[in-house]
């Protein structure tokens, strides 16, 4: 299903059914689809901070995280996972949101600072690096002004979608499972460029 080289998933988000589907968890939203397409039940890991199931076997397996650290901590759980399972910080993928970006929008990297993200913050702390893959998806801003952005930010992230907005993120959700099923150790520019330039159908 994976390529080799992609040994962990991570997303992104809060734990606790208060935070169940909303913008913050969106990270959260694209491995529980993973994990129902491939009939993986999360169970819950103390050693590495979250929970986890794993996708596929032998060489080919790959683990998915999602830590129940809260935001602000993710960096904790995701380097117990690195440390246990042996990987190195480039055979991990970051989901994770982004309201910089429109709803409808990804951007993929390789590496980068944190643009803000408590979660990415506590990751690249953690990790010691920011060289790690990640894959933002767009919520849009929490106002198109400026000066309320700041004061409108935790309700924003902590908020569920509409309906119309549910519809937008569902093919958002479908083609990044469908890019990160597709990825081999060699076509990681191909995916990069697909997705960074990917438009939602009823955008």
């Amino acid at each position: 299903m994976f390529t080799d080289d992609l040994k962990l998933l991570v997303g992104l988000g809060n734990p606790g059914p208060e935070y169940n589907k909303t913008r913050h968890n969106v990270g959260f939203m694209i491995l529980e689809e993973i994990a129902k397409r491939n009939n993986c039940t999360f169970r819950e890991n103390k050693k590495l901070y979250g929970k986890t199931c794993e996708v596929g076997s032998g060489i080919s397996k790959k683990r998915l995280l999602m830590p129940n650290t809260y935001m602000n901590e993710s960096g904790k759980s995701v380097r117990s996972a690195k440390d246990w399972f042996n990987f190195e910080a480039d055979q991990l993928i970051v989901l994770v949101d982004d309201m910089d970006l429109p709803l409808g929008k990804i951007r993929i990297r390789s590496k980068g600072g944190s643009g803000g993200h408590n979660g990415l913050k506590s990751i690249i702390s953690h990790l010691g690096t920011n060289e790690f893959k990640r894959l933002k998806i767009g919520i849009g801003p929490p106002s198109e002004l400026q000066k309320e952005r700041k004061s409108k930010t935790v309700s924003h992230v902590l908020g569920k979608f509409s309906k119309e907005e549910y519809v937008i993120l569902n093919f958002l959700i479908q083609e990044i499972i469908s890019c990160i099923e597709s990825i081999t150790s060699n076509n990681w520019e191909k995916i990069t460029t697909r997705l960074n330039s990917y438009k939602p159908e009823n955008s």
